[in-house]
Formats: structure tokens, sequence, C-alpha cells
């Protein structure tokens, strides 16, 4: 996702950057996060929410180059940035760097969200329900496509075998990198792919 390299660019080139979006009253602004979010881009609300997730920080510059995941076998697993590699459930983002887990789920709350494009607006996620199944909505008709950040791609890999060899980032195609905006990320042999949609949050509801 690489935030840093995104606002350096944006005071080059003079565009407006997420960090100069203003949030509503009775929201707190805080430092930029980044959801993970499974839904069908044009729609405005749905079920699902406990599967979604957030980075609290920018996980790109904490991420892993692919061409030195034999260096973050050989330390255990455990990154440079102190998260530790999963072989049964990891992720890359679009540049081929390998990134921690997000947090999940999603805690239930009202955030500001946006895709650092034309729209802002408040992401409400709802309590599970007896099921654990939790409705999330987009406020003033904004659909998931207008709030997704499409630079920033995320997938998440798990083994196609039961026996949870064969997915590893030593497959993914290096040709596949960087990924253009809004474009799938690859397959890799060996693995299932779940692709992420990425909402940048950049303020929570205020308590009380």
């Amino acid at each position: 996702m690489r935030l840093s390299l995104f606002v350096v660019s944006v005071a080059i080139l003079g565009v407006p950057g997420c960090a100069k979006h203003e949030v509503p009253a009775r929201f707190k602004q805080v430092p930029t996060q980044f959801i993970a979010a499974l839904a069908d881009p044009a729609v405005r609300s749905g079920n699902g929410a406990q599967f979604w997730g957030v980075w609290h920080l920018d996980p790109g510059p904490r991420g892993v180059r692919l061409d030195r995941y034999e260096r973050l076998k050989s330390a255990g697993g455990v990154a440079p940035a102190q998260w530790k590699f999963d072989t049964a459930d990891w992720w890359l983002e679009e540049h081929g760097l390998i990134m921690e887990k997000p947090m999940f789920p999603l805690s239930p709350g009202k955030y500001v969200v946006t895709g650092d494009r034309e729209v802002t607006t408040v992401l409400t996620v709802h309590p599970m329900d007896k099921d654990g199944a939790a409705r999330w909505e987009l406020a003033n008709g904004a659909t998931i496509y207008d709030v997704t950040h499409l630079a920033c791609r995320s997938a998440r890999y798990t083994p196609a075998a039961n026996d949870g060899r064969g997915c590893s980032p030593s497959n993914a195609p290096r040709s596949a990198f960087p990924v253009e905006p809004g474009a799938s990320m690859p397959s890799i042999e060996g693995c299932n792919k779940q692709d992420y949609a990425v909402l940048f949050l950049i303020g929570v509801a205020e308590e009380g």
C-alpha cells in the first residue's frame, strides 16, 4: 500500500491527499488506517462484516519483498517489523510485498472512510447477531467502489490442498507486479486466493 510514497507523490503533484479530508462533526480524525473489505463493489450495504479486517498501521512499509522470502523463512517467519508470517494464511499487496495479516474482525462502530477520490462517507458496522453475522452500510448512497482506494491491491492466500503444502510466496509470478489500480491480484499455484477491497479509515465516532 505504501501510503508514505503516496503522500510524497501528493505533495509533488499537488493532488488532494487522504490527510486533507475533513471528518464530520462527532467524529475524531485518526491517522489513516486500512480496512480490508469483502463485498461486491456495487453494493451499499450487506452482511459479512465479520469477515472484514483492519490494519492499524500501513502494512506496505512493514512488508517483506518476495525476493526476501527465503530470508524470512530462515528468520523463523519473523519479519523485520516483528510480525509473524503464517504459511497457511498470508497476504500480498500490489507491489509484491508480503504483508502481515489485518486484525479480524473489524470492530462494530461508525467510521469515516474514503477511497481518496471523490467520496468520503460514514461506514456503520453493526454488532454480530446470534449467528455471528454482522451487517454494514455506507451513508449517502455510496458504494464499496466509491470508497475503495483502487491503487491499493490486497489478497489473502491459503493452501488449496488439504495438507497445507504447495502454497508459497516462492510460486508468486514476479512479472505480475506491480498490479494495476483496480485489477485483481495474481493467482498463485497451489493457493486459493481472495481479493479484498482496501478502504482508507480516517475517522471514528466519538464516544457519547
